[in-house]
């Protein structure tokens, strides 16, 4: 299915601020389709004359109209006059008469939506009428909510601009608790929902004619965190969303002003309570705080390690026990590297680039001694890397830029290791080419301990292939395939 965006640009001409305009009201019309009872499709005029149904929403408090998607779709013959009147007149358009859908009827209402004075398009109010009676106090508070809000829509007051993003905008929705405001802020009705909400939080009692900023201050705790938007939630004047916590209950509340020609007339909040949620938020905030200590705690005991490493080779008189305890130290360096990495992540995955461009340049610099100069580049990104493979990857990167240095750079003076990387979803390709003296094909890799290791880590720990090869324009290069997946967690 075509998205918002790709219908208006195939039948529409309308420059980028009335597009948003459009993706504002889209995602915010969710709340006046449930007030309303009613489903609501956007009608696009096109330059031909006709309109074009760019996005539908259907309500979750009461029966829809269309069973069927109609977004893509042009108006059929008897809606038409009703959308170009609304167009033409700027103004909302109700029918007299209910529309038949098969076996059930319908009311139609035209709504012009507004941007800078100017109409865009057209919003179709569409109630099903099948199976009426007589509505009760709440059904009578929605709809009248809902009125504002499409009298605000036909005005261009609706969507507010200046409606908070991320957290501070969304849910809750409609049928989780609502109370209407009026201008003063004080309470006008309350859904029992909303009434359950706030009896948890240690309200007694009915919250009609109070003043819910008054009710909401009586119930914080001294000791506790205030949002400092919380007056302006309660009070009706800004749309944003806040929590109100007491008594270890917490109520998300969210304010969508009522204004009419620019005066604040009112305002509707809907509430729910996510005291559960924000337990479980916690929790796992706890664990991932919990994970990163880990992490931190592993690194510096790698680190205590590598140091003793260190102060062991510095006391050894055989060269050959020497370079086996920097060896040593070299591949703990790395692992604590890693998790050095990790205890700064908010997940559990590695930023692949940062790490290579560190420890290789390291790996490189120590395999050379100071004694011949090499250069290290990188082509490519490894991109985020699961902290499953990290280690092991890592380590085998190290050891072959290690080689690389060792056993091909040191015999022809110096020279460049390449570290080339493909990515394409979690298989990595990765070539480490150097320009030294090569691989000999008849004789294969080498078949040092470094080697060990990495074709045991490749086999065993990322399940994947590794090639020496000959480089073209002399050298030698090794291909790395592997498939970087999480090992699955036991439930």
């Amino acid at each position: 299915m075509s998205t918002l965006s790709d219908l208006i640009a195939r039948h529409g001409q309308l420059p980028p601020r009335d597009v948003e305009w459009l993706h504002l009201l889209v995602g915010d019309w969710q709340l006046i389709s449930d007030l309303a009872f009613a489903d609501l499709v956007l009608w696009l005029p096109t330059p031909a004359g006709n309109f074009v149904a760019v996005a539908q929403a259907r309500p979750s408090t009461g029966a829809t109209v269309h069973y069927d998607d109609v977004v893509g779709s042009t108006a059929p013959e008897g809606l038409r006059p009703q959308l170009e009147r609304a167009m033409a007149d700027v103004a909302i358009q109700r029918s007299r008469e209910p529309r038949w859908f098969g076996t059930y009827a319908v009311r139609e209402e035209a709504v012009p939506v507004l941007h800078d004075g100017r109409p865009l398009a057209v919003v179709a109010r569409q109630t099903n009428l099948g199976g009426v009676r007589t509505p009760s106090r709440l059904e009578l508070n929605y709809v009248e909510a809902a009125d504002d809000l499409v009298g605000m829509l036909a005005r261009g007051e609706f969507p507010s601009p200046d409606s908070a993003t991320g957290p501070r905008r969304g849910a809750p929705r409609v049928g989780d608790g609502l109370i209407r405001l009026n201008s003063e802020g004080e309470v006008l009705y309350a859904s029992p929902n909303a009434l359950s909400c706030f009896h948890r939080l240690g309200v007694l009692g009915s919250l009609v004619g109070e003043s819910l900023a008054e009710v909401t201050t009586g119930l914080l705790e001294d000791h506790s965190t205030v949002d400092e938007s919380l007056p302006l939630v309660v009070m009706g004047r800004a749309p944003w969303r806040t929590d109100v916590e007491a008594r270890g209950v917490c109520i998300s509340l969210r304010a969508v002003p009522l204004t009419e020609r620019g005066q604040r007339t009112g305002a509707v909040l809907l509430c729910r309570d996510v005291s559960e949620l924000r337990r479980r938020e916690r929790e796992l905030l706890t664990k991932e705080a919990t994970i990163r200590e880990i992490h931190h705690r592993v690194k510096n005991n790698l680190q205590t390690v590598a140091a003793l490493l260190r102060l062991q080779a510095r006391r050894m008189h055989s060269p050959e026990a020497k370079a086996a305890l920097e060896e040593a130290m070299r591949r703990v360096s790395t692992i604590a590297l890693v998790h050095d990495t990790l205890s700064q992540a908010l997940d559990e995955a590695v930023d692949f680039d940062d790490l290579v461009d560190r420890s290789l340049r390291l790996a490189a610099d120590v395999a050379s001694g100071g004694t011949v100069p090499v250069r290290t580049v990188r082509e490519g990104t490894f991109g985020m890397v699961p902290a499953e493979g990290a280690t092991a990857l890592a380590l085998v990167l190290t050891e072959l830029v290690t080689n690389a240095v060792e056993h091909g750079l040191a015999g022809s003076g110096g020279g460049t290791v390449e570290v080339i990387a493909e990515r394409a979803g979690a298989h990595l390709r990765t070539v480490v080419a150097d320009d030294g003296v090569g691989v000999d094909p008849a004789h294969g890799p080498m078949s040092g301990l470094g080697t060990q290791i990495v074709e045991t880590l490749v086999r065993n720990e990322l399940r994947g292939t590794i090639e020496w090869l000959p480089r073209p324009g002399g050298g030698t290069q090794v291909v790395l395939e592997v498939e970087l997946r999480e090992r699955r967690r036991e439930s």
